[in-house]
């Protein structure tokens, strides 16, 4: 008689501990099937708008933190990034010699972005430029798309 206790007791352990391996498996499983279905999956941020009142500067060129919108004050407008595609330095205008120059390795674009010299192997990203005009047709402000 105690052996055939012994023997039961020792089947309900081993049901006990299959039961808990398989809990825990399925457990596992349903836990990190988000991290396996959303594994590479990254959220696009939100655009970002900025104004830019018109008129701009004489030169035509509006300087931002982010971004040079180039304008004729009529009808065209384009922005390029202020973000250099070698090192990820800030890129100024020279107004004198009509480019987009890198202080850190002297980059060299076209004031549409693309690349003239340098180490920069990309042409600098463009913003899409959406025009306001009033109800005469006068420009009103500049919304750039980041």
């Amino acid at each position: 008689m105690g052996s055939r206790e012994a023997r039961r007791g020792q089947n309900r352990r081993t049901f006990l501990g299959r039961l808990l391996t398989w809990a825990t498996t399925v457990a596992a499983v349903l836990l990190s099937w988000p991290l396996f279905r959303f594994l590479g999956f990254s959220v696009p941020p939100k655009p970002r708008y900025v104004t830019v009142k018109a008129p701009l500067p004489a030169s035509g060129v509006h300087i931002d933190r982010d971004f040079l919108l180039f304008g004729d004050n009529k009808t065209k407008a384009h922005a390029v990034s202020r973000i250099c595609t070698h090192l990820g330095c800030r890129v100024n205008f020279l107004e004198d010699r009509q480019l987009i120059e890198c202080p850190c390795h002297q980059s060299r674009f076209t004031p549409e972005g693309r690349r003239i010299a340098g180490p920069a192997r990309r042409d600098l990203p463009s913003y899409p430029v959406e025009i306001k005009r009033d109800s005469d047709g006068t420009v009103i402000s500049y919304i750039v798309t980041l």
